[in-house]
């Protein structure tokens, strides 16, 4: 059978892009990758020859397409049960699809005052309380799941959970934020992964420019 393909963005600015790429690089899940840049405010016109929505990502896998990011995985998740994507356990995967939808419904402060970029050296920004706030309510559900769940993870072991939060983990380090020690050590553990490291490396080489995301 042919493997999945992963339609994905820049990998520097491509924050949903990143979610599914991650999550199914570290389960070990088979994909091909085709990156279609963006370079303009408005993604690229070029999106829509295999997108529904004109964005990304996209994955096509035996004929069907799915977008959304946390669509993707679940899909990866279920077509590959032994992956451990949702964790097996009820009280885990409640918890974990609970915080993987609070990422996609909120967070709006941060997310658009610190675009995610893999290139950018760690400097702090000026906040606002509503940013202060957004950065304040992850740490404090992090740093909930790591003492509830034993860690290294959000629910013990890796799961879809910690791709919806690893663009986050490249915010709060990028933009200079103070951390608790126990979201410290969670990031640490993240960037460790040899999946973000293939990532972040891809995206420090790509020639792409988005001055609107250069915040």
């Amino acid at each position: 059978m042919p493997s999945p393909i992963l339609y994905i963005g820049n990998k520097n600015y491509s924050s949903w892009s990143f979610r599914p790429w991650i999550g199914m690089r570290v389960a070990g899940i088979a994909f091909e990758e085709r990156l279609v840049p963006f370079d303009m405010g408005n993604g690229n016109p070029a999106f829509r020859k295999f997108s529904p929505t004109g964005k990304v990502p996209v994955l096509i896998d035996e004929g069907i397409t799915i977008w959304e990011s946390l669509a993707i995985l679940d899909h990866a998740a279920r077509t590959n049960p032994a992956s451990g994507l949702w964790p097996d356990d009820n009280v885990r995967r409640s918890r974990a699809m609970a915080i993987s939808l609070e990422m996609i419904s909120s967070f709006s402060a941060l997310r658009s005052a610190c675009p995610m970029n893999m290139r950018r050296p760690r400097a702090a920004i000026a906040t606002t309380a509503a940013i202060n706030a957004d950065a304040a309510r992850i740490q404090t559900l992090w740093d909930e799941c790591l003492a509830e769940f034993g860690g290294p993870f959000l629910l013990g072991k890796f799961s879809i959970a910690d791709a919806m939060y690893a663009p986050v983990v490249n915010r709060l380090d990028a933009y200079g934020f103070e951390t608790t020690q126990a979201s410290a050590g969670y990031m640490a553990g993240m960037k460790a992964l040899p999946a973000w490291q293939e990532w972040e490396a891809a995206s420090r080489a790509e020639p792409w420019i988005v001055e609107e995301d250069e915040a």
